[in-house]
């Protein structure tokens, strides 16, 4: 096979899909790699390091897009200002595209795949199963952006985040609330621990606490239904009476704090309002709030996607794309979950896709002109009778 890897394009993206070490372990299995000349660039990563793993540098993005079998990209495909066109008018015929594709707000991206016939595959989509963990792009993406998150409330709040015993007297440690205790909020717990911040954390699955409690933060009780997750791991949409219900045990636990970081997303959904103005109001002034869920609408009633705003004497950060802000270890992390997804990739000698795996047939989107995964389906047709 011949991978394509493409310099990104979307504005603030400083990754690269591949690093030369896998670059490398691609070569030594005989397979053929192509980069773009400066892609690994803002990662950290120089054309020579590629050509010294066995890359052939491309001069042009339109080179690597029609001479690749299966094009590695990290965002979705976008309209290229240096070319002029559209990624997907630059693949060749056959070539397949791999990547976080974001389906679900790309619609027209997903349109123009199946009218060029393109197989694309989104690796938002792999299932929740012990064998694709180590392929998981989301959980490695949401570990950085949990991270940065807690620096970033560190860094803003005008406050110590330990607690620190001075000449000039005892300073005690910051409140951090994080809400949602996925993959980003226990790393932003650890991170607020680490600081020496004093950490609480809500979420609306009882399964978390224990996880909460282990990184040494207080979990936020409420009376929480056994079912408040899918059968995939995910947070389920609750009812408007628990919806209630919990964000008046938010709301509680907002007063105290000097710090929330949000990361409450459902999956295919537009994110739920956990921090609302009120809420803002109740805070005290020069108090942070991280929002995570951004992308999705948010989880705060005020912010604004990919801006700071400071309301009722509250800061707002919703950020975008944290993960570009770490792109070393973002691209070596995401390189490394490319590379044991495409060990399955394919059938055994052979370069035809395989599948009968449960994880290639989830994470194609677009094969043979047609939308093949049933969430992005449904999200597509809803679009189209709504317009």
């Amino acid at each position: 096979m011949k991978f394509g890897i493409p310099r990104e394009i979307i504005d603030g993206e400083n990754r690269v899909g591949l690093i030369p070490k896998t670059v490398k372990e691609l070569v030594d299995q005989e397979h053929k790699v192509m980069v773009e000349a400066g892609a690994g660039t803002n990662a950290g990563f120089s054309d020579e390091e590629y050509r010294e793993a066995g890359a052939t540098i491309a001069d042009s993005p339109e080179q690597v897009f029609a001479e690749s079998d299966l094009v590695i990209k990290i965002n979705t495909l976008s309209q290229n200002s240096a070319t002029g066109k559209h990624e997907i008018d630059m693949l060749g015929e056959g070539t397949a595209v791999i990547g976080m594709l974001a389906p679900m707000n790309n619609h027209d991206v997903v349109q123009k795949l199946v009218e060029e016939n393109v197989t694309a595959f989104s690796l938002e989509f792999l299932p929740r199963i012990t064998r694709a963990q180590s392929m998981d792009v989301l959980s490695s993406m949401s570990t950085i952006a949990g991270y940065k998150a807690g620096l970033i409330a560190a860094q803003s709040l005008p406050k110590f985040f330990p607690l620190l015993m001075t000449a000039a007297g005892t300073i005690p440690p910051a409140n951090a609330l994080v809400i949602g205790a996925g993959v980003a909020g226990l790393q932003a717990i650890a991170t607020c621990k680490r600081l020496g911040a004093k950490v609480a954390a809500f979420d609306t699955r009882p399964a978390v606490k224990e996880q909460v409690e282990s990184l040494g933060a207080r979990f936020v009780e409420m009376e929480l239904p056994e079912d408040a997750e899918t059968e995939g791991g995910y947070a389920k949409e609750m009812t408007e009476e628990f919806y209630q219900k919990e964000l008046e045990a938010i709301g509680k636990r907002a007063q105290k704090s000097d710090v929330i970081i949000t990361t409450a997303l459902i999956f295919g959904k537009k994110a739920p309002i956990l921090v609302t103005e009120d809420m803002l109001k109740t805070m005290s002034a020069g108090s942070v709030v991280v929002d995570l869920a951004g992308i999705n609408g948010g989880n705060c009633e005020v912010g604004e996607y990919g801006k700071t705003v400071v309301e009722h004497g509250v800061t707002i950060h919703t950020p975008m794309n944290l993960p570009a802000e770490l792109p070393y270890h973002a691209s070596q992390m995401y390189s490394k979950n490319i590379n044991t997804y495409l060990g399955g990739l394919f059938k055994e000698d052979s370069t035809d896709f395989n599948f009968e795996d449960e994880i290639v047939d989830d994470t194609c989107i677009v094969k043979d002109g047609e939308i093949r995964n049933e969430i992005v389906k449904n999200a597509v047709n809803e679009k189209g009778e709504t317009a």
